[in-house]
């Protein structure tokens, strides 16, 4: 008791030091922070005649749009989404504004177009926004938007293949989507040149290497370059006369990416330039659409620097920096005549702001500033320094050190903020949120740009691969070290944080170093790397092979020892330390049953553990008082650990959502996974099926929204062999199910859709699953049954009683994985069998029947999917 009291009073005396070294420092509102910006994102129209920008409306940040010489005061909201847009542009005739959006989070974006002139809806309070691309569960793909025709652009689409997106061309004013072209040849992207014409398609091939391929006609492509999976080369654009393009690329024994130019039809490939100090990656280039000219090149080391090719924007670049000493200066928008513009301007210690400008009159007139009271506040912000240390092996490790405003840098409390990705991604010198409010708190703050983060060169970026958990997480530890031996930290008072791959280093750092750290927060991080790698979208494909190559391959020995070794999950015992979790319980990627085991093992062990669950969010929380809710949370949760400050105070509404997503882990329970016997087979099941017709009733109901669907059923004798044909008819499309069986065993499935057949062939010890023109045989030890057409005959014929249960494999196809799926009849209702169905490893995906005794068919069937955002279809017969 006396050792605590001890600890306890020399926790606060640092802390005072700490508090007095602040004493001018005020805390900062979080709001300031992490509250909407007042007005943000804006654009010129490309006729000059607009500005348009995102300003809160109804609570969310939504497109409003004003005349140029208007003052904001008079701007009207477009808008009125429930989420953030994804984006917005202006078509080249100012005619649209364009903006993509998706339903509550699922990341399947849509592309909407909404007219500035057009007037009000009374109901909603803003113009009609017309969708389109009006299909469900797509993402969007935009590659092209039309100069010469402003009302085509060119996109993808993968409504027929979820993987594979097709081209399409769309005509904006009418909504006409036209099919270019089928992708059945795993082609990712395509490439137009300045008479808009497709020149080169992207491919991914079956090893996970990239292809630039010409296209010589329809269908008709020609591969001229290619990188394996630790190489990375992108098109950038084309030259005047379309003959060549500049490509960015580090293939081979090149390990800064360099700009080059090549040709598409002699594959001749020349060098322009690479980094002439030789220490960073080619970063950018900008090229003016009219004079097809390039106009600078650009380098990013500490902070960005550029390399002007035309004299007289050098020049008028060179008189905005003396106008905006000591900040980063960047364009934001442009008319059509590169004449007139949008920048912003802004620093590590100040708020961003926009400013128009007229490159002929040099008029510079301010706009506006996102954030007016962060402005307010700016001379307390903290400076951001640009640090290098080096690694377990060497290897020199980047980062940014934020030092408290008035603190002496020494025996500082210290936040590791560890960046996502991991690989490619990086963090940059400038303004950040996160960690002024940390500096802002009393903490410096440590942004590592470990290895696997880009910008670096080749060989830093693939220094990753294989490395989660262990020298990736020796660049973070010994960045920790680093400050420790300078003096500038206490040892004693040292948090790691981060969101995604940062809430996994969090993890991992607690897991692998506990004796590094004093706490930690892990926000929506991976745990389990099986996981994460199982639960990546289908548009990922083309990635595959890539993120194998960073974490282990789980479809090898090798690679299933790299990730087991990895995840945290597996040595979740080994946190000692207090750990604060915020998880969404809806995250596809992070499950909630893997921070429910993290929790009850820190729990029963005597751990220090809290837990945020959030039953709206996903990867991430992006609901404003879920944010705000979390960052209170975070706040009293380092300063109780790291002696920071804290502010108390919080909105009535934040304090009731913190309240109803701070769990009680004295409560949380975590179900291990029983282990589930299946029998080798299903007992006989009476083949009595009579050829007749059903028609059904359909409704699926995601996310706040109810799509009608009509079914009908055919059953039919054909042979020695039953056919049960299921054909659903919707808005989003048709499509039919076949399931063929023999003594009222499956033997066949064909299922078409979106112009795609899928066949599956089931045998007494195998399944063979036939899609885009690749078979996958599956092993099969058990008992089966098929979730398809004719899934409630099956069932019907099983011994159904009160209390029965059973255990069967069922295939999912979309993910190509037999699961164990558990049955049991809970009760009789008007005479009708209740049957649940549940995946064992996921309790959410559930399927309940009412089985109709007489008719050995469900007369009602409702399941839930998770997949699809935990969307629930209900199938009634008519």
């Amino acid at each position: 008791m006396k050792t605590k009291q001890i600890f306890f009073m020399i926790l606060m005396l640092v802390t005072l030091q700490v508090f007095s070294q602040q004493n001018d420092t005020p805390i900062i509102d979080r709001d300031i922070f992490f509250g909407n910006p007042e007005i943000a994102s804006g654009q010129l129209s490309p006729d000059g005649n607009w500005i348009s920008f995102q300003k809160e409306f109804n609570g969310i940040m939504n497109i409003w749009v004003k005349k140029f010489d208007e003052p904001f005061k008079n701007a009207k909201p477009l808008t009125n989404n429930e989420r953030p847009i994804g984006g917005y542009f202006w078509t080249y005739d100012s005619q649209y504004i364009l903006f993509v959006k998706d339903n509550k989070g699922d990341e399947n974006y849509n592309v909407y177009a909404v007219n500035p002139i057009d007037v009000a809806e009374k109901e909603s309070g803003v113009p009609v926004s017309k969708n389109l691309s009006p299909m469900k569960d797509v993402r969007v793909a935009i590659y092209q938007v039309s100069k010469k025709d402003p009302n085509l652009m060119w996109i993808g689409i993968n409504d027929r293949d979820k993987a594979w997106h097709d081209l399409y061309k769309l005509n904006i004013a009418t909504g006409n989507l036209e099919l270019l072209f089928e992708n059945n040849n795993r082609i990712t992207g395509w490439d137009f040149d300045w008479d808009e014409k497709p020149r080169l398609a992207y491919r991914t091939n079956d090893k996970g290497f990239s292809e630039i391929l010409r296209i010589d006609g329809d269908n008709k492509f020609t591969k001229i370059y290619e990188t394996n999976l630790q190489e990375r080369a992108y098109v950038a654009g084309w030259n005047k006369d379309n003959t060549k393009t500049y490509l960015v690329s580090n293939k081979g024994d090149v390990n800064f990416s360099t700009l080059y130019s090549f040709d598409p039809q002699t594959e001749k490939v020349e060098k322009i330039e690479s980094d002439p100090k030789n220490k960073v990656d080619f970063g950018g280039m900008f090229i003016e659409d009219n004079t097809r000219e390039i106009l600078y090149t650009s380098y990013t080391y500490d902070k960005r620097e550029r390399l002007w090719k035309n004299k007289e924007w050098g020049k008028m670049f060179k008189f905005l920096e003396s106008k905006f000493k000591g900040k980063e200066v960047g364009f934001s928008s442009f008319t059509k005549d590169y004449k007139q513009m949008l920048i912003s301007v802004g620093s590590d210690q100040s708020a961003y702001e926009t400013y128009y400008f007229n490159s002929d009159t040099k008029k510079l007139i301010h706009q506006y500033t996102p954030r007016p009271r962060l402005k307010e506040v700016e001379q307390h912000l903290a400076k951001m320094e640009a640090i290098s240390f080096k690694s377990s092996d060497g290897l020199e490790i980047p980062g940014y050190l934020t030092i408290p405003t008035g603190a002496v840098k020494k025996n500082l409390p210290l936040i590791v903020l560890v960046h996502g990705g991991p690989k490619g991604p990086r963090d940059y010198w400038g303004y950040n949120s996160y960690a002024q409010m940390l500096a802002n708190r009393g903490y410096a703050v440590l942004q590592p740009n470990f290895r696997a983060s880009g910008g670096y060169g080749k060989a830093f970026l693939n220094a990753g691969d294989r490395e989660w958990g262990k020298k990736m997480q020796d660049d973070i530890t010994w960045g920790v070290k680093h400050l420790i031996a300078e003096g500038t930290v206490d040892e004693k008072r040292i948090a790691i944080m981060g969101g995604s791959y940062g809430g996994y280093a969090t993890l991992a750092g607690l897991a692998f170093t506990p004796e590094v750290y004093t706490c930690g927060v892990d926000i929506v991080g991976p745990s389990n790397l099986f996981t994460l790698l199982e639960s990546i979208p289908a548009y990922w494909e083309s990635f595959r092979k890539s993120l194998y190559e960073m974490t282990g391959d789980p479809e090898t020995e090798e690679g299933k020892k790299l990730i087991q070794e990895a995840s945290p999950l597996f040595s979740a015992d080994k946190i000692t330390k207090p750990l604060l979790i915020i998880q969404g319980a809806n995250d596809p990627r992070v499950k909630q049953a893997e921070s429910d085991q993290i929790v009850v093992s820190m729990r029963d062990s005597g751990k220090e553990v809290e837990y945020l669950l959030a039953d709206d969010e996903g990867h991430g929380f992006r609901k404003p008082n879920n944010n705000m809710a979390m960052w209170v949370s975070i706040e009293k949760f380092l300063a109780k650990h790291l002696g920071g400050r804290y502010q108390k105070d919080m909105s009535e509404e934040v304090e009731k959502r913190l309240g109803e997503i701070t769990q009680d882990v004295s409560k949380v329970v975590y179900k291990k996974a029983a282990k589930v016997e299946i029998s080798s087979a299903l007992p006989e099941l009476s083949n009595d099926l009579k050829e007749a017709a059903y028609q059904y009733d359909v409704k699926i109901e995601v996310q706040g929204k109810s799509i009608p669907m009509q079914m009908s059923r055919e059953v039919k004798k054909e042979g020695d062999k039953w056919t049960v044909k299921d054909a659903s008819t919707s808005a989003m499309g048709n499509s039919e199910d076949v399931v063929y069986l023999e003594n009222m065993v499956p033997v066949k499935r064909v299922i078409n859709q979106g112009g795609q057949t899928i066949e599956v062939s089931y045998f007494s010890d195998k399944i063979s699953l036939t899609m885009m023109g690749k078979t996958k045989e599956l092993p099969l030890e058990g008992a089966h049954v098929t979730n398809g057409a004719g899934y409630d005959f099956l069932i019907a014929r099983l011994p159904l009683a009160e209390g029965y249960q059973t255990s069967f494999y069922s295939l999912d196809v979309m993910s190509q994985k037999l699961k164990v799926m558990k049955l049991e009849v809970l009760g009789k209702e008007d005479g009708k069998w209740n049957v649940k169905i549940v995946n064992v490893e996921n309790e959410k995906e559930l399927t309940t029947m009412l089985i109709d005794v007489n008719k050995k068919m469900a007369s009602q069937l409702e399941q839930v999917v998770p997949a699809m955002g935990n969307a629930k279809i209900m199938t009634t017969l008519k």
